[in-house]
């Protein structure tokens, strides 16, 4: 450890995560954080959901502090209800952010301060879309204050974004009379019902950061939206990690509403990715299908250095599998979006051909053991099922089973496929994401959403020691050389010299503050100059 650390401070910046929340993202910031420690942290966690109670980490040292930030539900939601006097710039700035969410080139006209204007009075074709949605962001940013330690979103609250949503609907509609970009009917009670969720989510613009040389975010829209709220306060710079599997996904509780809402929902995520990619000084992707997906949505190829999933091969030293019982491992939250569904589906077929195997469910959380149950039960496979809480010490991780089922959630990065794999245990993969360039050769890959093609690969390898036993050794001497920890520090530990290390002092040329005091010139040199008077 180093006894005197820099002076760069780093804020890692997370949705609900690390160091609060045991996942998968959780554990890959715990591998950062206490990698490295000639740096000192200050952890900064925002969520929509409830408020952690404690780390469920231990914090290192050079951890100078931890936070969480619940946005909670609006307080002036009543207030807005009765009416109110709406802040200067707040019509322009909602406009902006609607007409941006849907890609238009319609919308207010040139003359609005900020933005480049084409002929004709309007906005040119580059201020359409991410710039015009930057614009609106940026400008809803600057009508909260930056003072104090919490969240102060009361100027949001008369923000009329309803009425910037319909407005923005029917330009769209009336540019677009051929309907080559189809959209879905938005009531007036629709776009009040998305006005609201927008104010929820834009509320993490108002979070405070700490007072640092560099923000770190790592996570979904929440952080980032927080992370952008800082950098246009401070001008600290912003390092992105894409770490999630970019894929468009519905949270559960979005189901029961209209399309027209899901639609205002998806593209503002959308918007603010590709915001976040345009403001970030470098972007560190995860995988090749990240780096793909952000050069995709607008991310210059020059920010991209494309950092992947790294685990310490000392807390997964591998070790004989277990010859009692045919046994199957998978690791996941539990949770509705965990990728459970399918592994019990799959798993009723195995236990068909195989009626001994036994399924261990490891690190399902307290939040989802009862989702789980209810999983479990459904199916009928209660006396086949082991569930086990995510286990604090990582060789006892993947150690109870002969085959791990790597089947992620939609937003899983691979870092339990990482896991696995160092354990040495035969992995057979869901073909999602960046499944396939992690396993390589080391595995078998099924397509996703089959459950009988996952139980297929699943038994087989069960049934065959010597072929699994192979692919285990070789798994894990893929994630050594390709999937390392000391691989993953020092990559960032070069990216946050760069992006936080203050700049080197400007090059001066050295000046006599003091003039050389006037003598009579020597006798000896008087006649080679002219004396003046």
């Amino acid at each position: 450890m180093n006894p005197t650390p820099p002076h760069e401070r780093i804020c890692l910046l997370t949705g609900g995560g690390y160091p609060y929340r045991r996942d998968a993202l959780g554990g890959w910031c715990r591998t950062l954080v206490e990698g490295l420690r000639r740096f000192r942290f200050e952890l900064l966690t925002v969520t929509d959901r409830e408020q952690p109670s404690a780390p469920a980490y231990p914090l290192p040292l050079h951890v100078v502090s931890a936070r969480a930030v619940a946005l909670g539900r609006d307080p002036n939601r009543a207030d807005r209800r009765r009416g109110g006097s709406t802040p200067d710039g707040a019509d322009e700035a909602a406009a902006l952010l609607c007409q941006g969410l849907l890609g238009d080139g319609q919308g207010p006209r040139a003359d609005t301060p900020g933005l480049p204007s084409g002929p004709g009075g309007r906005l040119s074709a580059d201020t359409s879309g991410t710039a015009r949605f930057t614009e609106g962001l940026r400008r809803i940013t600057g009508l909260c204050p930056a003072d104090g330690t919490e969240v102060d979103a009361e100027p949001l609250a008369a923000l009329p974004l309803a009425e910037a949503l319909l407005e923005a609907w029917r330009q769209h509609q009336a540019g677009d009379p051929d309907g080559r970009t189809t959209l879905p009917r938005l009531s007036v009670r629709d776009a009040r019902t998305a006005a609201t969720l927008l104010r929820h989510a834009l509320r993490a613009t108002a979070v405070p950061l700490p007072d640092v040389d560099l923000v770190h975010c790592v996570g979904g829209t929440t952080p980032l939206l927080a992370a952008l709220g800082g950098r246009w306060r401070t001008g600290t710079p912003l390092l992105l990690t894409e770490a999630r599997a970019a894929v468009i996904r519905q949270r559960p509780a979005e189901e029961r509403l209209s399309a027209g809402v899901r639609t205002v929902l998806r593209r503002f995520r959308a918007a603010v990715t590709r915001t976040g990619y345009a403001e970030a000084a470098l972007i560190a992707p995860l995988s090749a299908y990240h780096h793909g997906w952000a050069l995709d949505h607008g991310a210059q190829p020059a920010r991209l250095v494309q950092v992947p999933a790294g685990v310490d091969p000392r807390e997964y030293p591998g070790a004989a599998e277990p010859a009692e019982t045919p046994t199957v491992v998978w690791a996941g939250s539990g949770g509705p979006g965990s990728g459970l569904s399918l592994v019990l589906e799959a798993f009723t077929e195995v236990t068909a051909a195989l009626p001994a195997t036994v399924l261990h469910l490891v690190g399902v959380t307290e939040a989802h053991e009862e989702h789980c149950a209810e999983q479990i039960e459904r199916t009928g496979l209660g006396r086949a099922v082991r569930l086990h809480p995510l286990p604090a010490d990582p060789r006892d991780r993947y150690t109870v089973g002969q085959v791990v089922a790597h089947v992620p959630g939609p937003a899983d990065p691979p870092y339990r496929l990482v896991e696995a794999m160092m354990s040495g245990r035969a992995v057979v993969g869901v073909d999602v994401g960046p499944a396939g360039e992690t396993l390589g050769d080391t595995g078998i890959l099924v397509p996703a959403g089959d459950p009988s093609e996952l139980a297929i690969a699943i038994t087989g390898l069960l049934r065959a020691p010597a072929r699994r036993r192979a692919l285990g050794e070789a798994a894990r001497r893929r994630a050594l050389d390709h999937f390392t920890v000391d691989r993953v520090t020092r990559s960032y530990g070069a990216l946050y010299t760069d992006l936080a290390a203050p700049p080197p002092a400007p090059a001066f040329e050295l000046a006599l503050t003091v003039p050389a005091p006037r003598t009579t010139t020597p006798a000896t040199l008087r006649w080679l100059t002219r004396e003046t008077s």
